[in-house]
């Protein structure tokens, strides 16, 4: 299994949403881009068969800061200081990279527009969660009760100090998103279905979260 998804958003059709995994057999004990640059075919086979193929990527630079910007297809990527995308624009593949932080997804149930943060430690103590789930309901005229948030997998106690996604469920709670979901999965606890920096002593690959509002032709996923 290369990718996988999350039943709160796949219910929805105007939206597309995945998660990848450890690719078998591929050597990512390396830095940061060198990582990076081996995953490039296998990420974009994913792009293709996950039904986002022909959309632009669009990409943070990830500082583990909690500036959230808000993209076109005419944005240039990686948007630079940014750990956060937001998007009112069908057809652009939001994408954000960890190997223990959180992907936190954002979408507006009325297909409005989608936000896509990368909050570890630092970004969730910054809110950038919330701060993400406010922009995107002045982008879109959304309430927060309009909200629906996925927290991918991170991460997590015992393998980590701080519960960082909890700390990220209590945060959207108190924005007033009441329809929160956590995956509950340690990425540190499955060496074979992803990758842990903390576990891999820094060296190692990254997934990739992926989430996108689909252009209405597409809307009733690939055949």
């Amino acid at each position: 299994m290369l990718y996988e998804s999350f039943s709160a958003l796949d219910a929805l059709s105007d939206i597309r949403a995945v998660f990848t995994c450890r690719v078998p057999g591929l050597d990512v004990s390396t830095e940061r881009e060198e990582a990076l640059r081996r995953l490039r075919l296998t990420h974009g086979q994913i792009l293709e068969d996950a039904g986002f193929g022909g959309m632009p990527l669009a990409t943070a630079e990830q500082v583990h800061g909690n500036l959230v910007a808000t993209v076109s297809k005419a944005t240039s990527f990686p948007v630079s200081g940014a750990d956060g995308l937001l998007t009112t624009a069908s057809g652009l593949c939001l994408g954000i990279y960890v190997a223990d932080c959180a992907a936190v997804y954002l979408v507006d149930r009325k297909a409005r527009g989608v936000a896509l943060v990368h909050s570890g430690r630092k970004g969730t103590e910054l809110g950038i969660a919330a701060i993400a789930a406010r922009e995107l309901c002045e982008a879109t005229g959304a309430q927060p009760s309009d909200l629906i948030a996925q927290i991918s997998p991170c991460i997590r106690p015992p393998h980590y100090e701080v519960d960082f996604a909890a700390e990220v469920v209590r945060q959207l709670g108190t924005f007033g998103i009441t329809d929160v979901h956590d995956c509950q999965t340690c990425t540190a606890c499955h060496p074979d279905t992803y990758y842990s920096y903390r576990r891999e002593m820094g060296k190692t690959g990254r997934m990739l979260a992926l989430l996108a509002l689909m252009p209405k032709s597409d809307r009733n996923g690939p055949e």
